[in-house]
């Protein structure tokens, strides 16, 4: 019985071999995406920690700087 999903009649060899080409895919896709946000986060980081206490002000109320924060607080990729 295993045997039989394995094989799929001849094409398991195709049907499994698109499947991890495709898990893999995903996860090499996944890896890239993290790896950028997390580059993006540091420069984002470090542009800020250089801002005067004004402009820091002005960055708190600009509704892009607010959704920064709602997606580093509530999504942990």
């Amino acid at each position: 019985m295993i045997n039989d999903i394995i094989s799929m009649n001849g094409y398991g060899i195709y049907v499994w071999s698109a499947f991890a080409f495709t898990l893999i895919s995903f996860s090499v896709l996944y890896t890239v995406i993290k790896v950028q946000l997390v580059k993006e986060k540091i420069k984002f980081d470090a542009k800020y920690l250089t801002l005067s206490s004004e402009k820091k002000q002005v960055v708190r109320a600009q509704e892009a700087y607010k959704g920064i924060l709602a997606s580093n607080s509530v999504s942990k990729i």
